[in-house]
C-alpha cells in the first residue's frame, strides 16, 4: 500500500474513534451541567437550547463529532473500494454525519430544520450500516458483514420498540442507545482501517 494511502486510512481511523468519544463526552458534560434534564422525559436535543455552557457543550460537541464522522465515512469508502454498494453505503453514512453536524448547527428552537435533521441522522445511520453489510459481504469479510448487520438492527431497535411500546415519554434513551451502538461499530471499523493501513 502506498504511503499516501496508509496516511489516508489512518486519519479516518482516528476520526472514527474520536467521533463517538467527543460526542458522548460533550453530551454527558452537558447533562451534568443541566440538573433539570431527565432521561425519561427529555430529548438529548433539549440540552441544545439550555442557556449557558450546556448548549455550548452540546451543540459544538455534535458539530465537531459530525465533522470527524465525515472524515471517517470517507475512510470507510476508501477501505471498501469503489464498487456501487460501497459507494452508496458510504454516501448514506456521509449524509448521516452531515445530519449530525446539522443537529448542532440548528438547535431545537430552529423549527422544523432541527426535527428534520434529527430524524435524518437516526434514519440514515442504520440504513448506512445495512447497505455496508452488503459491501462487507461482497468483499468476503463475512464476520464484519454479520457484525454490521447486527449493529444496524440494534441501532434501529430502540426506535421500533419506542413506537410499539412507548417505554419512555421522551426520546433521550433511544437516542443514547442508538448512538452507543453506532459508536461500537465505528470503533471496530476504525480498528479495521488501522490494520489495513499497517499492511
Amino acid at each position: 500500500m502506498k504511503t499516501g494511502n496508509v496516511l489516508w486510512l489512518r486519519i479516518p481511523a482516528v476520526c472514527g474513534i474520536l467521533t463517538p468519544v467527543v460526542a458522548f463526552i460533550c453530551i454527558f458534560l452537558a447533562i451534568d451541567s443541566a440538573p433539570e434534564f431527565s432521561w425519561v422525559e427529555n430529548a438529548l436535543s433539549d440540552l441544545g437550547v439550555v442557556s449557558g455552557v450546556t448548549s455550548v457543550l452540546f451543540n459544538n460537541g455534535l458539530i465537531v463529532s459530525g465533522l470527524l464522522g465525515f472524515v471517517f465515512a470517507v475512510g470507510v469508502f476508501m477501505f471498501l473500494g469503489e464498487d456501487f454498494v460501497s459507494r452508496v453505503g458510504a454516501l448514506v453514512l456521509v449524509l448521516a454525519m452531515v445530519a449530525l453536524t446539522a443537529i448542532g448547527v440548528f438547535p431545537e428552537n430552529v423549527r422544523p430544520v432541527h426535527y428534520l435533521v434529527s430524524v435524518a441522522f437516526f434514519v440514515f445511520l442504520p440504513i448506512s450500516m445495512l447497505i455496508l453489510t452488503g459491501a462487507f459481504w461482497l468483499k468476503r469479510q463475512v464476520r464484519m458483514a454479520v457484525f454490521t448487520l447486527v449493529e444496524a438492527f440494534a441501532a434501529a431497535a430502540p426506535w421500533v420498540l419506542l413506537f410499539a411500546v412507548r417505554y419512555v415519554s421522551g426520546v433521550a434513551v433511544p437516542e443514547a442507545v442508538s448512538g452507543l451502538v453506532a459508536a461500537v461499530w465505528a470503533v471496530v471499523v476504525s480498528y479495521k482501517l488501522f490494520k489495513a493501513a499497517s499492511m
